[in-house]
């Protein structure tokens, strides 16, 4: 109880930022709650230096409360639908993860970003922005400025892509009486939900589709969730290796524990994705959930927000040019691969 005390003002610091954060991602869905709420807490510590007994509750909440958003995110996916309905874009989703995850490794040792933001970029480009960032951040033992960093890589290019691609993919010749090549195309090219929801529903509009594309986009953006699964095992265990190699190779053998290494976090987020697998093929209505996937959504918004209070602003800027060069080519690299995939499958 008393440990609670003392975390509770902070953790009401960040609430306080997760709330007009939420509300403002609602009014400009493309820019999203979570970047607003990072953005807002970046601004504050330029003139709040010393948190004092408000420390310990900000930190908590970018950290724990960070791995329960996405325990609640498991709660959004229905394994048995999006493994029915994803099977289609299967290719493409495994093709342009790996793109990233190697385009990654590869540029920065060429061009010596730090290995976590590098982690964090190629991760968040892959697989679903923000979401994974979250996950994956805890797993390698990130710092706040490295998520805050990955997090504005990511961003950036997710408002790049809401913007062109429902242009880019007429100019190229999709479908216009059909949303499939187009939601497979948002789905696997662009990062985060809230910009992969824009486009899909940008070219819905433009040619009266309803929600075709927007559908497919979601479905295929779900399906793309799911890598968040073996991703952060493998890092945990590369990470755990990692750790126990400092003390020396003779206790390295006998210091790695695959117990310790496993994300506990990440084993829960299995387990609420098999329970709502279980109760909707058992009948219930999907809709239950969907206070927890708002919840999720929220406590990420939050987690933000104490992120954003933890980063050294100054830094970011003077540091960022080498983590959004790699972004670009993560984003360039996964666009590439879904349309030629896309191609040769005969999708468009």
């Amino acid at each position: 109880m008393n440990s609670f005390i003392t975390k509770l003002p902070g953790l009401i610091v960040c609430l306080a930022i997760a709330i007009p954060a939420w509300l403002l991602g609602k009014f400009v869905p493309i820019v999203g709650g979570p970047v607003f709420s990072i953005l807002l807490g970046m601004v504050i510590t330029l003139f709040w230096t010393d948190k004092g007994r408000f420390g310990q509750g900000i930190k908590f909440t970018s950290k724990y409360i960070l791995q329960m958003a996405v325990v609640l995110l498991g709660f959004g996916l229905n394994l048995g639908v999006i493994l029915d309905t994803g099977a289609q874009s299967l290719p493409i989703i495994v093709c342009t993860i790996s793109t990233s995850l190697v385009l990654a490794y590869m540029m920065q040792k060429v061009m010596k970003v730090d290995v976590n933001s590098a982690t964090l970029v190629g991760v968040g480009s892959s697989i679903c922005g923000g979401s994974a960032i979250a996950a994956t951040a805890p797993v390698i033992d990130a710092t706040d400025d490295e998520v805050a960093q990955s997090i504005s890589v990511i961003f950036f290019f997710n408002v790049i892509a809401a913007l062109i691609f429902p242009i880019f993919g007429h100019m190229i010749g999709m479908s216009t009486t059909s949303g499939d090549a187009f939601g497979i195309f948002a789905g696997t090219a662009v990062n985060d939900t809230s910009s992969v929801t824009a486009a899909a529903s940008t070219w819905d509009s433009m040619w009266h589709l309803g929600t075709q594309s927007l559908d497919k986009a979601v479905t295929v953006k779900l399906t793309r969730t799911l890598a968040i699964i073996p991703i952060t095992l493998v890092l945990a265990v590369c990470t755990a290796r990692k750790k126990s190699s400092i003390c020396g190779k003779a206790e390295s053998e006998n210091s790695f524990s695959l117990k310790r290494a496993f994300p506990m976090f990440v084993l829960y987020f299995i387990v609420a994705s098999l329970i709502t697998t279980i109760v909707v093929s058992a009948g219930v209505d999907a809709s239950v959930f969907e206070p927890l996937k708002i919840l999720s959504k929220f406590l990420i918004v939050m987690a933000m927000g104490a992120i954003g209070l933890n980063s050294n602003v100054v830094k970011l800027i003077k540091t960022g040019g080498k983590p959004l060069a790699l972004g670009a080519i993560c984003w360039a690299g996964i666009t590439i691969v879904s349309l030629i995939l896309q191609h040769v499958l005969g999708l468009w």
